[in-house]
């Protein structure tokens, strides 16, 4: 099954689905500043462009196209996006 999720006026949509007990989220994020709140770890995987993320307790970085993040569970983070960009985040 295929989940859509849509946050922040419609500035982030991602659709969700699940392989072999492993959730997974394919995504677009248009410019602005965002917060997350995770659950469970996560994966997240620039495909395009560029997200400037702050994970907890850590400062600024810019994660590029083809460099991933792993960001704990139960914690939030940020992410500053100047240019349209997509993701892939994977949850464990």
């Amino acid at each position: 099954m295929i989940k859509v999720n849509t946050y922040f006026d419609g500035n982030v949509k991602s659709l969700g689905f699940e392989r072999e007990k492993v959730a997974f989220t394919a995504g677009v994020v248009l410019p602005g500043a965002y917060t997350f709140d995770t659950q469970s770890q996560e994966h997240l995987t620039i495909t395009v462009g560029e997200i400037e993320v702050q994970p907890p307790g850590s400062g600024w970085r810019i994660v590029k196209a083809g460099e991933t993040i792993t960001i704990p569970a139960k914690s939030n983070f940020d992410l500053k996006v100047k240019q349209p960009a997509s993701y892939i985040c994977m949850y464990t």
